[in-house]
């Protein structure tokens, strides 16, 4: 299987984006998504930039670049970069949300359809397919069974299956909202939020009223409170036929990360237990590691 590293969720500064990605370039990846998919304000490197950073890391290291779009579109202005980015003449696009789905289908550019879409069974991702999807990432809450029974569906209707790319590691992104939680967190207004987030560089933790971890706040978006890792389940993922699994970004420790993925597919042997959650691959609470919980 290939390894692709998807596009930074959280707020980092310039120098923190350039550096993070002089060390993936030298990393074993085979795919890396570049782009801001979460909040329009967040523009520390711009779309020319994004764009000059692909081809370093093309040209350099090898890899396929692929930029990433916004996943909640609110306002005309975001419609409007989103339509550039699409247009960019250069790199595929990863659709997470259906305008980008609607733009790319109307100028003829194949694209990747990302988690957000909520793609559930074989008509929707004919449909998407028919509109240029050529690879499909299936939403973060997708369990193994599900995952298989779609699969099983494209089979029996003939409809032919994309290239699968599986959410395998990260914060897994949740739910969206039109409110900033880390701003109101921090008592100020969404249009006057100073850039809060930059100050939580892997998310603000919320917890229970009895201090146990619950969600990840990262500005409108909402993460799982625990990583999410699916090493164990690299058998049963390759079983399956899935061509690629894609590693969330995080500001300490991704090359290790990326390093054990890479020993299984070379032949390691993959963890009976991992640290993170993978409560949703066997259709249970996304934060339980299943293992501990006896559900396996």
């Amino acid at each position: 299987m290939r390894l692709s590293l998807g596009p930074v969720l959280f707020y980092w500064s310039r120098r923190q984006l350039l550096d993070f990605y002089a060390e993936m370039a030298e990393q074993p990846l085979d795919v890396i998504y570049l782009g801001e998919t979460v909040c329009s304000k967040r523009r520390a490197l711009s779309l020319d930039d994004w764009l000059g950073l692909a081809r370093d890391l093309r040209e350099h290291s090898g890899v396929d670049v692929v930029l990433s779009g916004l996943a909640l579109i609110e306002a005309g202005s975001e419609r409007a970069s989103l339509r550039r980015l699409c247009a960019n003449g250069e790199l595929m696009v990863e659709a997470n949300d259906m305008a980008a789905v609607q733009m790319l289908s109307e100028l003829g550019q194949d694209f990747v359809g990302g988690p957000a879409l909520n793609v559930y069974n074989a008509f929707a991702l004919a449909e998407l397919q028919a509109a240029g999807m050529q690879r499909w990432v299936p939403p973060v809450e997708c369990s193994g069974a599900l995952l298989q029974a779609l699969l099983n569906q494209c089979r029996e209707e003939t409809i032919s299956l994309p290239e699968l790319e599986v959410f395998a590691w990260g914060y897994l992104p949740l739910a969206y909202s039109a409110r900033c939680f880390t701003a109101r967190a921090e008592h100020r207004p969404k249009d006057a939020c100073d850039f809060v987030c930059q100050y939580y560089p892997e998310g603000l933790p919320m917890l229970t009223q009895e201090g146990q971890p619950l969600f990840t706040l990262n500005g409108i978006q909402t993460l799982s409170a625990g990583v999410c890792n699916l090493l164990a389940e690299y058998p049963q993922l390759q079983q399956m036929g899935v061509d690629m699994l894609r590693l969330s970004p995080r500001l300490q420790n991704m090359s290790q990360v990326i390093n054990y993925f890479d020993q299984v597919r070379h032949g390691g042997e993959p963890p009976l237990v991992v640290d993170g959650c993978n409560g949703y691959w066997y259709g249970q609470a996304g934060m339980l590691r299943v293992e501990e919980a006896g559900l396996c």
